[in-house]
């Protein structure tokens, strides 16, 4: 009878691999969410070493790019989809990069996340900041179905009061500090991806990759997703790349916009509107058509 009630009360071999996936899974999920250049994420091998840029005189410090990509080129077996790609990105600038499914889009911003490796070229960083923290927010909320809001939060944080205290705050710049124990099936969208951005500001990040985060929200929860994002860039003054098919959604973010045709550069925009952007102005709306029209290879 001992025997039995001690079989019983051993966690069966299907509990104990469940279990087993449970933290690879979390380590796994980790690594994603909080990728830091220099580390070697398990989706993909280690990233190329970055090179420091020279030093620059004082005079010139202030005009130094926080972010240099040089000669960038990344092919998938036969198909080249970035092809030479050079682009300079200052410290705590938001900048969107548009442009058809396929582009390269994505893949920029894998290659600037250090999930993936170019084929050619280099991605440099300012010697003040050559090691930055970087950290992904993608277009599904990726949160881990057995954990609350707070744990998914604090993915990759110590188990300290300070840790938790941190993330406390972060859940109430993101308006779900009453949601903290919850578990993400009692979330609506909206509220997920509010978790996720959450998640990935906590850990202070120096550069924050956004892949289309909003892209599955309804109208309503899109503009209001859009104004927090704003609101707390301006906050934390990260910088920002923020990939998207929304011209309308690139305008009302970003300081400047980069188009990518065929992996190549077509467009390089600054945009010089006062914030918050006032979608309805006229020169909101020419602008937006005129870089649908080159999107879409419109003529006048």
């Amino acid at each position: 009878m001992k025997s039995d009630i001690a079989n019983a009360q051993k966690p069966s071999e299907a509990v104990r691999r469940l279990n087993a996936l449970k933290l690879e899974l979390e380590d796994d999920w980790s690594t994603v969410v909080s990728v830091q250049w220099g580390e070697t994420p398990k989706l993909a091998p280690s990233p190329q070493k970055l090179i420091p840029q020279t030093k620059p005189t004082d005079a010139g410090s202030a005009l130094t790019p926080a972010i240099q990509l040089l000669g960038l080129s990344k092919s998938y077996g036969a198909r080249q989809v970035l092809r030479n790609l050079d682009l300079a990105i200052r410290e705590g600038e938001f900048v969107a990069i548009i442009g058809r499914s396929g582009c390269g889009k994505s893949t920029l911003l894998r290659l600037l996340g250090g999930l993936e490796r170019p084929e050619a070229g280099k991605i440099q960083f300012a010697p003040s900041n050559h090691d930055p923290a970087i950290r992904i927010m993608f277009q599904e909320s990726r949160l881990l179905p057995w954990k609350t809001v707070q744990e998914n939060v604090a993915l990759g944080l110590g188990r300290t009061q300070t840790s938790k205290d941190i993330v406390q705050k972060t859940l109430a710049k993101v308006g779900l500090a009453d949601r903290a124990n919850d578990w993400p099936a009692r979330l609506s969208g909206g509220q997920k991806q509010r978790v996720a951005l959450a998640r990935a500001l906590v850990h202070s990040p120096d550069l924050l990759l956004l892949d289309e985060p909003l892209g599955a929200l309804d109208a309503l929860t899109r503009i209001e997703m859009q104004s927090l994002i704003e609101e707390l860039w301006q906050q934390q003054s990260f910088t920002a790349v923020l990939v998207t098919h929304d011209v309308q959604e690139a305008i009302s973010l970003a300081d400047r916009i980069v188009l990518i045709e065929d992996g190549r550069i077509t467009l390089n925009e600054s945009i010089n509107f006062p914030r918050p952007r006032a979608r309805g102005a006229a020169a909101f709306a020419q602008l937006e058509e005129r870089i649908l029209r080159q999107v879409l290879r419109q003529t006048n």
